[in-house]
């Protein structure tokens, strides 16, 4: 098991550069279990969850071909239609081969995710929208077990925005019989990209970004090739670390027109942001204020940015109130943080962060994929050096992160304990 050893206070300069997003990449590669053509996806990161999603789909039976940032897909000698749960436990995102199975064959068998450190995702959503489009669906020994004829368009409306909910139902209807018209639909920029590549498949889809989307099936998709966006959490947890280390750099290869609110908190903070082209911008801090946040769901303010910007509020010259409206369990490294000199409290969903003048080195553990990301925006601000431990959780979400920071000055090792 690997730790990071960070030492911190170092001044960063330079340029870092953002990687495929997984929470794109990952229902795109789903998505490819919809044709039995040739799918090439380009910019694709190398992550832990990535790898769990390519070993699904070759137990399936798919061909899949990683070369650099490339993956080749063929999925049609397809020999199961069953996700086991040894893969499905590793990563709540493989539920998203429900969709693409049920639609393309008519059957699946996929592992109850269950619950998750940062809180409970049901997939109730995702069985509901299967019944309401004709599928018999049950619930066997913790497997969701599909069988249907071609399913048959529907209307669905979502109590809550669910974003798997929303990619799962829009890759059942692409080869659903009629239109299926989704209501109170997520809204984020990964759903609008997992369209654009439907769309290069031929499928025929209208609104997504919005509220309301609509898919009139097909009778069959096609082969494609497509680049995967990049990533706006990976880009906002930079900006978090020039804020904690009131340092300046570029950042490359960022999503700009996917990052309103976060940009919008970052100069809030105190940074500065400056656009230099369509994917280039330079940001600098040289001091941290307090600010309120709330996370929501898309445009709003990210939940996967809560905890990085807690890290670098922790540094404020005041108060910061952060409310966590989305998941239950979202404040785990609050107590990891407060061994780093941090001052923060937390009732239910709310913490408030008290700002210190530093923050100091410590061992500390990380609990989820996040809350990784938060304690490095920390201990790259803090006084002496800090141990990460547990740093498999920010494997799953952050391409060779180390090696990124080291780049731009940061004094970061990992090390095999």
């Amino acid at each position: 098991m690997d730790k990071f050893v960070i030492r911190g206070l170092n001044k960063l300069s330079g340029r870092i550069s953002v990687s495929g997003s997984k929470n794109a990449a990952l229902p795109i590669i789903s998505a490819a279990l919809l044709t039995e053509d040739d799918v090439i996806l380009s910019n694709i990161p190398h992550l832990k969850d990535i790898n769990t999603m390519i070993k699904l789909l070759e137990d399936l039976g798919c061909s899949c071909i990683e070369k650099n940032n490339n993956l080749h897909i063929n999925c049609k000698d397809v020999k199961s239609t069953v996700a086991k749960y040894e893969l499905v436990k590793t990563m709540r995102a493989s539920v998203l081969v429900l969709g693409p199975l049920s639609s393309r064959f008519g059957k699946a068998t996929v592992s109850m995710p269950g619950g998750c450190a940062i809180g409970v995702r049901p997939v109730n959503l995702h069985i509901n929208a299967l019944k309401s489009m004709g599928a018999d669906v049950a619930i066997k020994k913790g497997y969701v077990v599909v069988k249907s004829e071609r399913l048959k368009a529907s209307e669905i409306y979502f109590d809550i925005p669910t974003v798997t909910g929303t990619e799962n139902v829009i890759m059942m209807a692409v080869l659903a019989d009629g239109e299926t018209v989704i209501n109170n639909a997520a809204k984020e920029p990964e759903i609008v990209d997992l369209v654009n590549m439907l769309l290069k498949m031929g499928a025929d889809i209208e609104g997504a970004g919005g509220s309301v989307i609509k898919v009139r099936g097909v009778e069959k998709l096609h082969g494609c090739e497509y680049r995967v966006m990049n990533d706006r959490i990976e880009a906002g947890t930079f900006m978090c670390v020039a804020l904690s280390t009131k340092s300046s750099f570029e950042i490359d290869n960022v999503p700009i027109n996917a990052m309103d609110a976060i940009f919008e908190k970052f100069k809030e903070s105190g940074g500065t942001i400056q656009i230099l082209s369509d994917k280039l911008i330079s940001v600098s801090a040289d001091t941290v204020k307090p600010v309120n946040i709330t996370t929501s769901v898309y445009p709003g303010f990210p939940t996967d940015m809560q905890a990085q910007f807690m890290a670098a509020l922790s540094l404020s010259n005041g108060t910061s109130v952060i409310n966590e409206t989305i998941f239950e369990n979202r404040f785990q490294h609050v107590a990891e943080l407060n061994r780093m000199n941090a001052d923060i409290i937390v009732s239910g969903n709310e913490a408030v962060v008290k700002g210190v003048k530093n923050l100091y080195g410590a061992k500390v553990m990380a609990t989820d994929l996040r809350a990784s990301a938060s304690l490095v925006v920390a201990a790259l601000a803090a006084c002496g050096t800090s141990e990460i431990r547990r740093i498999y959780h920010l494997d799953r979400g952050y391409e060779r992160l180390e090696y990124k920071l080291s780049k731009i000055g940061a004094d970061i090792r990992r090390v095999k304990q």
